[in-house]
Protein backbone atom coordinates (compact mmCIF):
# COMPACT_ATOMS: atom_id res chain seq x y z
CA UNK A 1 0.00 0.00 0.00
CA UNK A 2 4.55 0.69 -1.25
CA UNK A 3 3.67 1.77 0.72
CA UNK A 4 6.75 1.77 2.14
CA UNK A 5 8.50 4.61 4.32
CA UNK A 6 11.10 5.94 1.93
CA UNK A 7 11.79 3.39 -0.33
CA UNK A 8 10.06 0.76 1.55
CA UNK A 9 6.65 -0.23 0.59
CA UNK A 10 5.33 3.52 0.92
CA UNK A 11 8.84 4.62 -0.93
CA UNK A 12 10.06 7.87 -1.66
CA UNK A 13 10.54 8.46 -5.93
CA UNK A 14 13.54 9.86 -6.55
CA UNK A 15 11.96 11.72 -9.33
CA UNK A 16 11.04 15.57 -8.71
CA UNK A 17 8.91 17.73 -10.63
CA UNK A 18 10.43 20.81 -11.90
CA UNK A 19 7.32 22.33 -14.26
CA UNK A 20 6.75 25.70 -13.49
CA UNK A 21 3.01 27.14 -11.95
CA UNK A 22 0.46 26.66 -14.96
CA UNK A 23 -0.38 30.13 -16.20
CA UNK A 24 -3.52 29.22 -18.16
CA UNK A 25 -6.96 28.77 -16.97
CA UNK A 26 -7.06 25.62 -17.50
CA UNK A 27 -3.89 24.65 -16.05
CA UNK A 28 -4.44 27.03 -12.90
CA UNK A 29 -7.84 25.23 -12.50
CA UNK A 30 -6.32 21.87 -12.31
CA UNK A 31 -3.31 22.82 -10.40
CA UNK A 32 -5.21 22.08 -6.71
CA UNK A 33 -6.38 18.60 -8.03
CA UNK A 34 -3.16 17.92 -8.97
CA UNK A 35 -1.62 19.26 -5.44
CA UNK A 36 -3.56 16.87 -3.88
CA UNK A 37 -3.01 14.31 -6.22
CA UNK A 38 0.57 14.25 -5.60
CA UNK A 39 0.19 13.89 -1.70
CA UNK A 40 -0.89 10.68 -2.36
CA UNK A 41 2.23 9.85 -3.61
CA UNK A 42 0.62 7.52 -6.78
CA UNK A 43 3.96 6.09 -8.30
CA UNK A 44 4.71 4.63 -4.58
CA UNK A 45 1.17 3.22 -4.75
CA UNK A 46 1.76 0.57 -7.79
CA UNK A 47 3.24 -1.45 -5.01
CA UNK A 48 -0.07 -2.01 -3.73
CA UNK A 49 -0.65 -3.46 -7.17
CA UNK A 50 2.23 -5.58 -7.37
CA UNK A 51 1.60 -6.98 -3.80
CA UNK A 52 -2.16 -7.19 -3.26
CA UNK A 53 -3.07 -8.94 -6.58
CA UNK A 54 -0.82 -11.77 -6.82
CA UNK A 55 -1.78 -12.63 -2.99
CA UNK A 56 -5.00 -12.65 -3.72
CA UNK A 57 -5.04 -14.63 -6.41
CA UNK A 58 -2.90 -17.22 -4.30
CA UNK A 59 -5.06 -17.30 -1.47
CA UNK A 60 -7.61 -19.22 -3.95
CA UNK A 61 -5.27 -20.28 -6.66
CA UNK A 62 -7.21 -21.07 -10.13
CA UNK A 63 -9.83 -18.94 -8.76
CA UNK A 64 -10.36 -15.25 -10.25
CA UNK A 65 -12.99 -12.81 -8.02
CA UNK A 66 -12.46 -9.41 -9.97
CA UNK A 67 -15.59 -7.76 -8.22
CA UNK A 68 -13.28 -8.42 -5.05
CA UNK A 69 -10.12 -7.72 -6.66
CA UNK A 70 -11.12 -4.80 -7.66
CA UNK A 71 -12.91 -3.54 -4.59
CA UNK A 72 -9.98 -4.88 -2.42
CA UNK A 73 -7.67 -2.48 -4.78
CA UNK A 74 -9.51 0.90 -4.59
CA UNK A 75 -10.07 0.62 -0.62
CA UNK A 76 -6.07 -0.46 -0.62
CA UNK A 77 -5.55 2.92 -2.50
CA UNK A 78 -7.01 4.87 -0.60
CA UNK A 79 -5.56 3.27 2.37
CA UNK A 80 -2.65 4.23 0.95
CA UNK A 81 -2.91 7.36 -0.21
CA UNK A 82 -4.24 8.18 3.13
CA UNK A 83 -0.28 7.23 4.96
CA UNK A 84 1.35 8.73 1.98
CA UNK A 85 -1.03 12.47 2.39
CA UNK A 86 -0.39 11.98 6.01
CA UNK A 87 3.61 11.46 5.70
CA UNK A 88 3.69 14.82 3.49
CA UNK A 89 2.06 16.37 6.58
CA UNK A 90 4.54 15.41 9.14
CA UNK A 91 7.64 15.64 6.91
CA UNK A 92 6.60 19.05 5.64
CA UNK A 93 9.71 21.01 7.06
CA UNK A 94 12.40 18.32 6.07
CA UNK A 95 10.76 17.76 2.71
CA UNK A 96 11.67 21.74 2.32
CA UNK A 97 15.06 21.26 2.71
CA UNK A 98 15.85 17.85 0.72
CA UNK A 99 16.49 18.94 -2.82
CA UNK A 100 14.52 15.88 -4.24
CA UNK A 101 11.19 16.53 -2.58
CA UNK A 102 11.66 20.20 -2.52
CA UNK A 103 8.42 20.41 -5.20
CA UNK A 104 6.08 18.40 -3.19
CA UNK A 105 2.67 20.30 -2.56
CA UNK A 106 3.37 20.89 1.23
CA UNK A 107 7.22 21.99 0.71
CA UNK A 108 5.75 24.56 -1.93
CA UNK A 109 2.88 25.23 -0.02
CA UNK A 110 0.52 24.64 -3.04
CA UNK A 111 -2.16 23.04 -0.30
CA UNK A 112 -2.72 24.29 3.25
CA UNK A 113 -1.73 21.86 5.43
CA UNK A 114 -4.99 21.41 7.48
CA UNK A 115 -6.37 20.84 4.39
CA UNK A 116 -4.34 18.00 3.63
CA UNK A 117 -4.90 16.94 6.83
CA UNK A 118 -8.30 16.89 6.62
CA UNK A 119 -8.05 15.19 3.09
CA UNK A 120 -5.56 11.78 4.96
CA UNK A 121 -7.85 11.36 7.45
CA UNK A 122 -10.97 10.92 5.48
CA UNK A 123 -9.16 9.27 3.05
CA UNK A 124 -8.10 6.42 5.92
CA UNK A 125 -11.85 6.29 7.09
CA UNK A 126 -13.42 6.27 3.72
CA UNK A 127 -10.74 3.06 3.11
CA UNK A 128 -11.41 1.68 6.14
CA UNK A 129 -15.35 2.03 5.68
CA UNK A 130 -15.29 0.46 2.35
CA UNK A 131 -13.40 -2.46 2.78
CA UNK A 132 -15.33 -3.37 5.94
CA UNK A 133 -18.43 -3.47 3.17
CA UNK A 134 -16.69 -4.82 0.39
CA UNK A 135 -14.86 -7.62 1.80
CA UNK A 136 -14.22 -8.07 5.64
CA UNK A 137 -13.73 -6.27 9.25
CA UNK A 138 -10.27 -7.56 9.15
CA UNK A 139 -8.93 -6.34 5.59
CA UNK A 140 -10.23 -2.67 6.73
CA UNK A 141 -8.47 -3.19 10.17
CA UNK A 142 -5.48 -4.22 8.88
CA UNK A 143 -5.69 -1.07 6.62
CA UNK A 144 -6.03 1.32 9.68
CA UNK A 145 -3.20 -0.54 11.65
CA UNK A 146 -1.07 0.15 8.51
CA UNK A 147 -1.95 4.06 8.20
CA UNK A 148 -1.14 4.48 11.91
CA UNK A 149 1.94 2.21 11.94
CA UNK A 150 3.33 4.43 9.21
CA UNK A 151 2.64 7.62 10.52
CA UNK A 152 2.89 7.21 14.06
CA UNK A 153 5.92 4.71 14.82
CA UNK A 154 7.54 5.74 11.53
CA UNK A 155 7.57 8.78 10.49
CA UNK A 156 6.43 10.28 13.53
CA UNK A 157 8.77 7.60 16.06
CA UNK A 158 11.43 6.27 14.13
CA UNK A 159 12.85 8.09 10.79
CA UNK A 160 14.16 10.97 12.71
CA UNK A 161 15.43 8.88 15.61
CA UNK A 162 17.51 5.67 14.32
CA UNK A 163 19.74 4.35 11.01
CA UNK A 164 17.41 1.35 11.42
CA UNK A 165 13.97 3.28 10.53
CA UNK A 166 13.30 1.75 7.19
CA UNK A 167 14.00 -1.83 8.55
CA UNK A 168 11.16 -1.42 11.54
CA UNK A 169 9.51 1.00 9.32
CA UNK A 170 9.14 -0.44 6.26
CA UNK A 171 6.69 -2.85 7.99
CA UNK A 172 3.89 -0.46 6.62
CA UNK A 173 4.79 -1.10 3.06
CA UNK A 174 3.86 -5.36 3.82
CA UNK A 175 0.49 -4.44 4.88
CA UNK A 176 -0.67 -5.07 1.40
CA UNK A 177 0.25 -8.63 1.04
CA UNK A 178 -1.66 -9.63 4.53
CA UNK A 179 -4.76 -7.54 3.28
CA UNK A 180 -4.91 -9.38 0.22
CA UNK A 181 -5.09 -12.22 1.83
CA UNK A 182 -7.77 -11.43 4.42
CA UNK A 183 -10.23 -9.83 2.30
CA UNK A 184 -10.60 -13.42 0.44
CA UNK A 185 -10.29 -15.66 3.28
CA UNK A 186 -11.12 -14.09 6.71
CA UNK A 187 -7.87 -14.58 7.99
CA UNK A 188 -3.95 -14.14 7.77
CA UNK A 189 -2.50 -17.68 6.47
CA UNK A 190 1.09 -18.36 6.36
CA UNK A 191 1.84 -17.70 2.95
CA UNK A 192 0.29 -14.53 3.20
CA UNK A 193 2.94 -13.77 6.19
CA UNK A 194 6.09 -15.44 4.06
CA UNK A 195 4.82 -12.06 1.02
CA UNK A 196 5.03 -9.90 3.86
CA UNK A 197 8.66 -10.80 4.79
CA UNK A 198 9.76 -11.01 0.98
CA UNK A 199 8.33 -7.12 1.00
CA UNK A 200 10.13 -6.49 4.38
CA UNK A 201 13.65 -7.80 3.50
CA UNK A 202 13.29 -6.21 0.45
CA UNK A 203 12.62 -2.77 1.37
CA UNK A 204 16.40 -2.12 3.02
CA UNK A 205 18.43 -2.60 -0.05
CA UNK A 206 15.91 -0.97 -1.67
CA UNK A 207 15.70 1.91 -0.20
CA UNK A 208 19.33 2.08 1.47
CA UNK A 209 20.66 1.81 -2.60
CA UNK A 210 18.27 5.17 -3.27
CA UNK A 211 19.61 7.10 0.22
CA UNK A 212 23.38 6.26 -0.84
CA UNK A 213 22.46 8.13 -4.04
CA UNK A 214 20.92 10.91 -1.87
CA UNK A 215 22.98 10.95 1.04
CA UNK A 216 23.47 14.38 0.89
CA UNK A 217 19.87 15.41 1.09
CA UNK A 218 19.43 13.17 4.30
CA UNK A 219 21.71 14.28 5.83
CA UNK A 220 21.47 18.28 5.52
CA UNK A 221 17.55 17.34 6.35
CA UNK A 222 18.79 15.65 9.68
CA UNK A 223 17.52 12.16 8.77
CA UNK A 224 20.00 9.27 10.22
CA UNK A 225 19.59 6.76 7.26
CA UNK A 226 22.06 4.35 7.28
CA UNK A 227 24.51 5.82 4.10
CA UNK A 228 24.77 8.67 6.65
CA UNK A 229 26.00 7.37 9.42
CA UNK A 230 28.15 4.22 8.30
CA UNK A 231 30.31 3.57 5.25
CA UNK A 232 29.52 2.79 2.14
CA UNK A 233 31.12 -0.95 2.69
CA UNK A 234 29.05 -1.33 5.92
CA UNK A 235 25.92 -0.38 3.65
CA UNK A 236 26.44 -2.20 1.02
CA UNK A 237 27.10 -5.29 3.20
CA UNK A 238 24.10 -4.75 5.03
CA UNK A 239 22.26 -5.01 1.33
CA UNK A 240 23.93 -8.04 0.12
CA UNK A 241 22.64 -9.81 3.89
CA UNK A 242 19.31 -8.14 3.51
CA UNK A 243 19.21 -9.50 -0.65
CA UNK A 244 20.17 -13.02 0.80
CA UNK A 245 17.85 -12.79 3.14
CA UNK A 246 14.80 -11.73 0.41
CA UNK A 247 15.28 -14.12 -1.70
CA UNK A 248 15.64 -17.13 1.01
CA UNK A 249 11.77 -15.35 1.54
CA UNK A 250 10.60 -16.15 -1.82
CA UNK A 251 12.12 -19.79 -1.86
CA UNK A 252 10.08 -20.69 1.01
CA UNK A 253 6.81 -19.56 -0.64
CA UNK A 254 8.03 -22.89 -3.52
CA UNK A 255 5.78 -25.51 -1.70
CA UNK A 256 2.15 -23.20 -1.62
CA UNK A 257 2.67 -22.40 -5.57
CA UNK A 258 3.76 -24.30 -8.73
CA UNK A 259 6.63 -24.73 -10.90
CA UNK A 260 5.82 -21.29 -12.82
CA UNK A 261 6.57 -19.42 -9.68
CA UNK A 262 9.83 -21.43 -8.32
CA UNK A 263 11.84 -20.90 -11.63
CA UNK A 264 10.99 -17.23 -11.61
CA UNK A 265 11.71 -17.30 -7.85
CA UNK A 266 15.06 -19.11 -8.42
CA UNK A 267 15.96 -16.96 -11.81
CA UNK A 268 15.11 -13.52 -10.36
CA UNK A 269 16.43 -13.71 -7.44
CA UNK A 270 20.31 -14.62 -8.52
CA UNK A 271 19.70 -11.92 -10.46
CA UNK A 272 18.62 -9.48 -7.69
CA UNK A 273 21.93 -11.67 -5.72
CA UNK A 274 24.23 -10.42 -8.75
CA UNK A 275 23.28 -7.17 -8.55
CA UNK A 276 24.17 -6.62 -5.01
CA UNK A 277 27.17 -8.74 -4.83
CA UNK A 278 28.58 -6.52 -7.67
CA UNK A 279 27.76 -3.02 -5.46
CA UNK A 280 29.25 -4.41 -2.56
CA UNK A 281 32.40 -5.34 -4.66
CA UNK A 282 32.74 -2.37 -6.10
CA UNK A 283 32.63 -0.38 -3.32
CA UNK A 284 34.86 -2.85 -1.24
CA UNK A 285 37.37 -2.43 -4.16
CA UNK A 286 36.79 1.41 -4.40
CA UNK A 287 35.59 1.71 -7.70
CA UNK A 288 32.54 4.11 -8.99
CA UNK A 289 29.81 2.45 -8.18
CA UNK A 290 25.82 3.21 -9.38
CA UNK A 291 23.55 2.78 -6.32
CA UNK A 292 20.93 3.91 -7.76
CA UNK A 293 20.91 1.28 -10.12
CA UNK A 294 19.92 -1.31 -8.12
CA UNK A 295 17.05 0.94 -6.84
CA UNK A 296 15.41 0.47 -9.45
CA UNK A 297 16.32 -2.72 -10.32
CA UNK A 298 14.85 -3.98 -7.07
CA UNK A 299 11.55 -2.91 -8.64
CA UNK A 300 11.73 -4.74 -11.40
CA UNK A 301 12.76 -7.67 -9.37
CA UNK A 302 9.77 -7.49 -6.99
CA UNK A 303 7.74 -6.87 -9.94
CA UNK A 304 8.91 -9.98 -11.38
CA UNK A 305 8.50 -12.16 -8.35
CA UNK A 306 4.77 -11.05 -7.94
CA UNK A 307 3.54 -11.63 -11.78
CA UNK A 308 5.62 -14.87 -11.68
CA UNK A 309 3.35 -15.86 -8.66
CA UNK A 310 0.34 -14.12 -10.31
CA UNK A 311 0.40 -16.19 -13.03
CA UNK A 312 1.26 -19.13 -11.66
CA UNK A 313 -1.82 -18.74 -9.04
CA UNK A 314 -4.05 -17.93 -12.18
CA UNK A 315 -2.62 -21.33 -14.02
CA UNK A 316 -3.38 -22.95 -10.99
CA UNK A 317 -2.73 -26.87 -10.87
CA UNK A 318 -0.11 -28.42 -8.63
CA UNK A 319 1.61 -26.86 -6.17
CA UNK A 320 5.13 -28.09 -5.77
CA UNK A 321 4.35 -29.61 -2.19
CA UNK A 322 1.41 -31.36 -3.58
CA UNK A 323 3.44 -32.73 -6.51
CA UNK A 324 6.17 -34.03 -3.92
CA UNK A 325 3.63 -35.87 -1.89
CA UNK A 326 3.60 -33.70 1.24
Amino acid sequence: MRQSPSGHGFADSPQVSSRPAPTSLPGRLLARPAAYLALTKPRVIELLLVATIPTMLLSDRGTVNLPLLFATLFGGWMGAASANTLNCVVDADIDKVMKRTARRPLAREAVPTRHALVFGVVLGAASFLWLWWAANLLAGSLVVATILFYVFVYTKGLKRRTSQNVVWGGAAGCMPALVGWSAVTGTVGWQAVVLFLVIFFWTPPHTWALAMRYRDDYEAAGVPMLPVVATEQVVTRQIVIYTWLTVAATLALVPAAGVIYAAVALVAGTWFLVMAHQLYSGVRKGRPVKPLRLFLQSNNYLAVVFLGLAVDAVIGGATVSEMLGF
